[in-house]
């Protein structure tokens, strides 16, 4: 979609063509629909209205009830940060006394609404026009005020009471990035803005070496989902490292808590992928009276069974074999049909494990392999509520 064709679709015509879209979607198919408006409307105009009628509903997912009224383009939908995401940042923004935020390559403008409604003065910059005009659009569209200014990001000029945003694409013609090497803007420049009164939101997999020094690295989940680390600059940063968990805003940060290692307790506890990748694992055994079952291995085990947001809960019903015969036999021997197995630090493949073992039974379990001491063992669990 070219800036001509998107402010086609602003205008009365394309509004109600969407309206139209919208209606009908579900009812006719998308070719059948688009052959029907073609005779009545301009084929690229129709194909918009159709993209996007298509991509509001992708966007539910990530944005809720806004995406009904919001504008995007494939690329912008799959780089915006998802509205918890979003609103948790702009949240502790405004809570750190921030008045205004200046978007450094704002996109469709999903963390520029979030910063608006935290009560935050807005700007964004976006070198695309489509985008441009998407962002400006989509804050109108939800009533919400800001400035869209189209240009180069890095060339900005900051106000002394302005602080930057930076969501640096992670996509080249290649795929998708997963080191530092190819963000654009480039990582140094993001790693300068980090210095001061800056944000910026990069890949889950940022490697801890990469994170500035006097820079706090969140590393946060939404629903389970590892979606982003968001690095605070030196003006807002508390700790090195943090995990933050949405929709709950649990949050545990980095203690150097020394790795205590034993043996198996009456539970265990599988740490949310945000823990785990912020490094702060020995942190949560440490909250939970417990301890790890191995220094490089994720499992929290404890003898009290205490409910936390930061990791799933197991009762340890009994240990099994370790060997597959006689895991076999004794699983057989408990009649189990349908099994999960949870590994971690043990060369097994659990959907090729369940194959070779070709159980029968009308019950099911679970099975957590792990290294004890560095031993490969084998418990039954149940996985507990909360």
């Amino acid at each position: 979609m070219d800036l001509a064709t998107f402010e086609r679709l602003l205008a009365p015509e394309g509004q109600e063509l969407l309206a139209e879209v919208a209606e009908r979607a579900g009812i006719e198919s998308d070719l059948g629909l688009g052959t029907r408006l073609r005779k009545t409307h301009p084929g690229d105009l129709v194909a918009a209205a159709v993209t996007q009628n298509h991509l509001r509903g992708k966007a539910a997912t990530k944005l809720g009830s806004d995406a009904a009224h919001l504008y995007f383009t494939h690329d912008a939908l799959e780089q915006a940060t998802r509205r918890r995401v979003a609103d948790h940042r702009a949240q502790r923004l405004a809570e750190s006394g921030v008045s205004g935020v200046v978007d450094l390559g704002c996109g469709i403008g999903a963390d520029l609404v979030a910063f608006a409604r935290a009560g935050l003065r807005v700007r964004g910059i976006e070198q695309d026009p489509v985008r441009a005009a998407i962002a400006r659009a989509n804050l109108a569209a939800l009533g919400l005020d800001g400035t869209i200014e189209t240009g180069d990001a890095t060339q900005a000029t900051l106000a002394p009471d302005e602080t930057a945003f930076a969501d640096p694409a992670r996509r080249t013609g290649r795929g998708r990035v997963f080191g530092t090497a190819d963000l654009q803007p480039p990582w140094p420049w993001v790693r300068e803005l980090l210095r001061g009164r800056a944000v910026a939101k990069v890949m889950p997999g940022l490697a801890h070496a990469d994170v500035p020094a006097g820079v706090e690295a969140e590393w946060v989940s939404d629903g389970g989902d590892l979606v982003e680390c968001c690095l605070w600059g030196t003006a807002f940063a508390r700790t090195r490292r943090r995990a933050t968990l949405l929709p709950s805003g649990a949050t545990l940060s980095l203690r150097d808590e020394p790795a205590v290692v034993g043996g198996v307790g009456a539970y265990l506890y599988e740490p949310d992928d945000a823990v785990i990748r912020a490094g702060v694992v020995a942190e949560l055994a440490a909250e939970l009276g417990g301890w790890l079952l191995d220094p490089h291995i994720a499992y929290v085990s404890a003898d009290r069974g205490d409910v936390t947001p930061l990791g799933r809960r197991f009762r340890v019903e009994g240990e099994l074999p370790f060997r597959e015969k006689p895991l076999k036999a004794a699983l057989q021997q408990r009649r189990i049909g349908t099994l999960t197995v949870k590994k971690r630090g043990v060369q097994v493949v659990p959907e090729e494990l369940v194959k070779r073992l070709r159980l029968t039974g009308p019950h099911s379990a679970t099975i957590v392999m792990t290294r004890v001491d560095g031993v490969g063992r084998a418990f039954l669990v149940e996985p507990l509520r909360g």
